[in-house]
């Protein structure tokens, strides 16, 4: 594929420590290209000492967007000018677009989370969620399934003080959230897998082989959907696929998600198909 860039060349790309590994590279500019946008996107890898120089630089160099990812989601908030109101709520902030040095702030990993499991699940409303972990991603998700409706939240971490921190902050995004969402701690996951009809790990464990599992997972029966939004086939999804169940890896949320963060910088409607293909192709 031939790359036009040139002076008119407009550059977007994404920050974080590390970032090489990032996918979203190819499969954005990818996109730019399909549609004839005169845009590149690259990967800038940001120590966290760094990052604020690293904002001011977006700033400096006219970079029209960007996308974040570890470690400074949370961080990058104190260095943009307006946040929407996912970031309010989740916390973090993965993607941002620069106004002529004005930054605002979005959060599309909730959009791409939703996204991606309608693809498994296309009415989400009115099924029973077991979210395995309380931190950012966990947010993100969490924020997606109350806007979508969703009424029965099974919410397990390690300590429940952070599930509590989630009700007490997402208290004015819907006023019965306590009755929404349920803490328990991850010993009691099993005893409350009867009660679900959706499992879904936003936590790292399942990242490397040798993790341990978070529960016993020949506990999980054929009728639960399983989602892991680590992008690989964990031994949860291992699990899953083996009891016959519905499954999904992060993939469709790390598709989706690049899919909204391109249509808030270009305003025009991204071409899926081809983000898609670039995707699983890398």
């Amino acid at each position: 594929m031939e790359i036009p860039v040139n002076g008119n060349t407009e550059v977007y790309g994404i920050i974080g420590y590390p970032v090489k590994h990032s996918k979203s590279p190819q499969f954005q500019t990818a996109a730019f290209f399909s549609l004839g946008l005169n845009c590149i996107y690259l990967p800038f890898e940001v120590k966290p000492e760094n990052l604020q120089a690293a904002i001011e630089g977006v700033k400096a160099l006219s970079i029209k967007g960007i996308n974040v990812t570890v470690p400074h989601k949370e961080e990058v908030i104190k260095y943009i000018d307006e946040l929407s109101e996912e970031v309010r709520y989740i916390g973090a902030s993965n993607t941002v677009k620069n106004l002529d040095g004005y930054l605002i702030g979005y959060n599309t990993d909730s959009y791409g989370f939703i996204e991606g499991l309608k693809e498994i699940l296309p009415v989400i409303h009115d099924k029973r969620f077991l979210v395995i972990g309380a931190g950012g991603a966990s947010r993100a998700v969490l924020y997606g399934l109350i806007k979508e409706g969703v009424q029965h939240i099974t919410v397990a971490n390690r300590t429940l003080e952070r599930v509590n921190r989630i009700i007490e902050d997402f208290k004015t995004l819907n006023r019965f959230i306590k009755d929404i969402l349920k803490p328990v701690s991850l010993e009691k996951i099993e005893e409350n897998l009867e009660n679900v009809d959706v499992i879904v790990n936003t936590t790292s464990v399942g990242l490397k082989d040798e993790d341990p599992p978070l529960f016993d997972y020949s506990k999980i029966k054929k009728e639960h959907i399983v989602v892991d939004i680590i992008y690989k086939k964990t031994k949860l999804l291992e699990a899953a696929e083996k009891k016959g169940c519905k499954y999904q890896d992060g993939l469709p949320m790390l598709l989706y998600q690049g899919v909204k963060a391109f249509e808030i910088w270009t305003g025009k409607k991204a071409p899926v198909e081809v983000m898609r293909r670039v995707l699983e192709e890398k």
